[in-house]
């Protein structure tokens, strides 16, 4: 077999291809001024509980503590 490329070998990238000694981004593309701040976002406000919520989470937490017992004994 011979050691081309298609020998499963994997060869690193040419390093003349990045040895030109510029840098690849400048100081405007990763500085702090490259991109403004996000716009804070909205609050988030509890609602009162409803009941149908309520019964759906009690009835998940009585299904998992079942399942924990149930491969625990």
């Amino acid at each position: 077999m011979s050691g081309g490329p298609a020998s499963g070998m994997s060869q690193g990238p040419d390093p003349e291809a990045d040895d030109d000694g510029e840098w690849r981004f400048g100081i405007d593309d990763v500085g702090p001024e490259a991109e403004p701040d996000p716009p804070e976002p909205d609050p988030i406000e509890p609602e009162s509980i409803s009941l149908e919520h309520a019964v759906f989470v009690g009835l998940g937490v009585v299904l998992t503590v079942g399942i924990l017992l149930t491969g625990l004994l």
